[in-house]
């Protein structure tokens, strides 16, 4: 297994697995399984450079479990692994496992 360093405003994914059962317990094959968009963050670049020469912050972390663009980056395989190589714009949202405080 070899270490990958992102550049920049990029990221690395580990993509989750793809459903291979329905809600209704029916099993998928392969070639009916559509591509997740969900992974955890293995690796962060240091941030985009900005015109003034600073670098921006990196809004994702490492162990952040996202949701990323169907189409965007690039697919990659280290090991087993599947991994995704994306810029930091192309990830659309971080799962928090925050509980939604009930109103009584």
């Amino acid at each position: 297994m070899s270490v990958l360093k992102p550049l920049g405003d990029r990221v690395i994914v580990e993509v989750s697995a793809a459903e291979e059962v329905t809600a209704g317990g029916i099993v998928l094959p392969d070639s009916a399984q559509e591509k997740p968009q969900k992974g955890v963050v293995v690796a962060v670049g240091e941030g985009k450079i900005l015109d003034d020469g600073s670098r921006g912050p990196m809004e994702v972390q490492l162990g952040s479990k996202v949701i990323f663009s169907k189409y965007g980056g690039t697919e990659v395989r280290d090991g087993d692994k599947e991994l995704v190589i994306l810029r930091q714009d192309d990830i659309y949202a971080i799962e928090t496992e925050e509980k939604a405080s009930k109103k009584k």
